[in-house]
């Protein structure tokens, strides 16, 4: 090999070796990417054992393991740094939360509730995505960000779903409420807490567009459904499905009765008061409602309707306001009269 040819391999390699491992080269990228990884993983693990320890419920390895789905070096590995750092403890089979681990699961689910509550009041993102998103948003936010993202919220106490938001301090308040699957028929309850896992049970309470606030009457409970009446609207759902919606008992002088509905449900030839808007409906599309005239003590009646009834037009204060059913489901109101009755 000539000189000058062994004079270039050389730099070529240098080059090669500099790019290589400089500090925004690819083996640091590599080593902050799995660093990054193991984080992720940490704070998991810490969140999942946090849950299950607020259910009273103890956790055994081989569960975890399955649950993160990591192979058993990964999982012995983590588990071992956990244990090092005195985030956990391990008692026979169980893992079992440290107060340093315990505090740092609280720093997470803070960071979790308060994006999800961003993502509701501050964007336009469906509810179905603000869990995703939130999980992956909670892994990125520093102390000082979820402090600052708290205070330009207001200090929440409670996410979208109303599950309460861990203060600054890592105080929680305790989840109140009863199962809708176990709440007494015939009695008057307030939807309170929405459960967002598993997702496919979500997804099935979704599709039943029940809100929280809601009111709700039980008129059938068993071992293969619950039925019940809440804003004019008959629902069926299955126990497993009722066990993820959270009631706690109504006042009587709270009650609304049953003659409140959605204004989608008004018919041609009804009179309707506005009583009020859903607290599922948040942010810029609560504003607009509000700004276009749709608020308490309004009268209302049905105006120009599509072949497919959706949109619709609503007579508010002589003037015309087209809404789609899934707006128009966020307005409760009560039947006045109909025109036949007035006339």
């Amino acid at each position: 090999m000539s000189p000058s040819i062994a004079i270039l391999l050389f730099l070529f390699i240098s080059l090669a070796l500099y790019l290589f491992f400089r500090r925004s080269g690819y083996y640091w990228i590599f080593l902050q990417g799995k660093r990054q990884g193991e984080k992720i993983i940490i704070e998991d693990v810490l969140k999942q054992l946090f849950h299950m320890e607020y259910e009273n419920t103890r956790v055994r390895f081989r569960d975890l393991k399955e649950s993160q789905e990591l192979s058993g070096k990964n999982v012995l590995e983590i588990l071992d740094k956990m244990i090092k750092t005195e985030l956990i403890s391990k008692e026979e089979d169980y893992l079992v939360l440290e107060p340093k681990g315990r505090d740092y699961a609280l720093r997470i689910i803070r960071a979790h509730r308060l994006w999800e509550k961003y993502l509701a009041e501050k964007t336009g993102y469906d509810k179905s995505e603000w869990h995703n998103r939130a999980e992956r948003k909670e892994h990125e936010l520093t102390v000082d960000q979820t402090n600052a993202l708290a205070s330009s919220l207001g200090s929440p106490n409670f996410d979208p779903h109303g599950d309460p938001i861990p203060s600054e301090k890592g105080d929680i308040q305790p989840q109140q409420g009863i199962s809708l699957s176990l709440f007494p028929v015939n009695k008057i309850g307030k939807i309170i807490h929405i459960e967002d896992e598993p997702e496919v049970v979500y997804k099935q309470i979704l599709a039943e567009n029940l809100h929280i606030g809601s009111q709700i009457r039980i008129i059938e409970s068993n071992a293969e459904r619950v039925k019940f009446i809440s804003e004019g609207e008959e629902y069926i759902l299955a126990p497993l499905v009722a066990e993820n919606v959270s009631l706690e008992s109504v006042d009587l002088e709270d009650q609304q009765g049953e003659n409140v509905r959605r204004l989608s449900s008004i018919h041609d030839d009804e009179e309707v008061e506005i009583i009020g808007i859903s607290k599922e409906c948040r942010g810029a599309n609560r504003r607009r409602l509000l700004d276009l005239g749709f608020v308490p003590g309004t009268t209302v009646r049905l105006g120009i309707t599509s072949p497919l009834r959706d949109p619709r037009a609503y007579k508010v204060r002589s003037t015309d306001i087209a809404l789609r059913n899934e707006q128009a489901n966020f307005i409760l109101i009560k039947i006045n009269n109909s025109y036949e009755q007035s006339a």
